[in-house]
């Protein structure tokens, strides 16, 4: 049986193991390599040696010489050294995104075996789209704190795809599928679509009855942050389900929910998901048009790797979004 002691936070984990494949395996990182490690997470996450000197309780020379340790181990250099700071080489981001999940992985499996995930905690790390992190998680996350408290939640709220790797990522929502094929996709909802624009619009422009008449108007677009392509608009004509590619108008990047705000000051028609201009459709902000063309949805997903291990607090979090969030 052989024993590896890593730093995992504030205090030393030890972590006790045998490995049995026919013959047992001799060791490939001893204490000192392991610990070489987490220092050298600490030197990434705060960019000084002296900080992570401080957090370790070494000294700033013994980071430095923890660094050069796994440097020459691994024949690359970790870190570009400035008299101010220092920052991560390309090889030591992608090197930093492995150790730092590892390291949480293995205090996740000393709070299991001991039994201290009897209250959950940690930290989880969740993406989510503008317009739904606004409207549907955000207002969920004050109620999970109060079941969970000992679970921190860092909310990325941007429309764009993240690498759950390189990022430190344990959660996704996205409306779009992922070409990832290594993450579970849990359907999370589906939101109502709808055509709208206000009232001052309409009178100036007239009210499109058909989707050809959408051709004579402006048709306010927004482009997906992964590919610059511009959103299509969906409908039902005769029963079939109807994909258009409408043409001029303001295009808006980023921020879906700049489109509403655009259509709100009468620069023209977008659709967009019902939830988020129910309050405009009920002041007469914006007025819909095209009843009988609609009934298409957006569906929206929970995305998280599948080859990982899956702590509790993440396990839980994802369980109260599928039970909470409503289309």
């Amino acid at each position: 049986m052989q024993s590896i002691t890593v730093l995992a936070g504030d205090k030393c984990a030890i972590l006790r193991f045998t490995c049995y494949m026919g013959l047992t395996m001799g060791r490939q990182f001893n204490s000192l390599m392991l610990g070489s490690i987490e220092i050298f997470c600490l030197s990434a996450e705060t960019e000084c040696f002296t900080r992570a000197a401080q957090l370790a309780g070494i000294s700033p020379a013994a980071v430095s010489r923890a660094i050069t340790r796994l440097e020459e181990r691994m024949a690359v250099r970790l870190f570009t050294r400035t008299t101010r700071k220092v920052s991560l080489t390309e090889a030591g981001r992608r090197y930093f995104a492995q150790c730092r999940q590892a390291l949480v992985q293995l205090a996740d499996a000393e709070r299991e075996v001991s039994g201290h995930q009897s209250t959950p905690a940690g930290k989880v790390r969740l993406s989510v789209p503008t317009p739904i992190g606004h409207y549907r998680i955000l207002p969920l996350l004050s109620r999970f704190r109060q079941l969970y408290p000992n679970v921190e939640i860092d909310v990325h709220i941007s429309n764009r795809n993240i690498d759950f790797t390189a990022e430190g990522f344990d959660l996704a929502i996205r409306g779009r599928e992922s070409p990832d094929s290594g993450l579970i996709v849990r359907k999370l909802l589906e939101l109502d679509l709808a055509v709208v624009a206000s009232p001052e619009y309409l009178e100036r422009r007239g009210i499109p009855n058909t989707l050809a008449a959408l051709q004579q108007h402006e048709c306010i677009q927004f482009a997906l942050p992964s590919t610059g392509m511009r959103t299509s608009w969906l409908f039902y004509q005769d029963g079939k389900e109807i994909e258009l590619e409408t043409t001029g108008g303001i295009e808006c990047a980023e921020d879906i929910l700049g489109t509403v705000t655009l259509a709100r000051h009468g620069a023209g028609l977008i659709q967009t998901m019902r939830p988020f201009i129910e309050e405009d459709l009920a002041s007469g902000k914006l007025v819909e048009v095209l009843h009988d063309y609609s009934g298409r949805t957006r569906p929206f997903s929970l995305l998280y790797p599948s080859a990982r291990h899956v702590p509790q607090r993440v396990r839980l979090l994802i369980d109260f979004l599928l039970n909470e969030v409503k289309s």
